[in-house]
């Protein structure tokens, strides 16, 4: 992983982030910038998940974000 990522996470008291949940997170950051046509809509929809994580999964968020689009 990539440490200054790893570092924010120590930082922030919460679990570095596995490659799966990365791979994941920069597909849907992609998903997001492509289809809405605004690059700026990628963090803000990463940051979206993650408030609504809760106890759904990472690839149950992204079952709904795609199936809304």
């Amino acid at each position: 992983m990539n440490e200054w990522i790893a570092a924010r996470a120590r930082a922030l008291g919460v679990d570095d982030l596995q490659p799966e949940e990365i791979a994941t997170l920069l597909d849907l950051a992609g998903h997001a910038a492509h289809e809405s046509g605004a690059r700026t809509n990628a963090p803000l929809l990463c940051y979206l998940v993650g408030r609504a994580q809760g106890e759904r999964s990472l690839a149950e968020l992204e079952e709904i974000v795609r199936s809304t689009s």
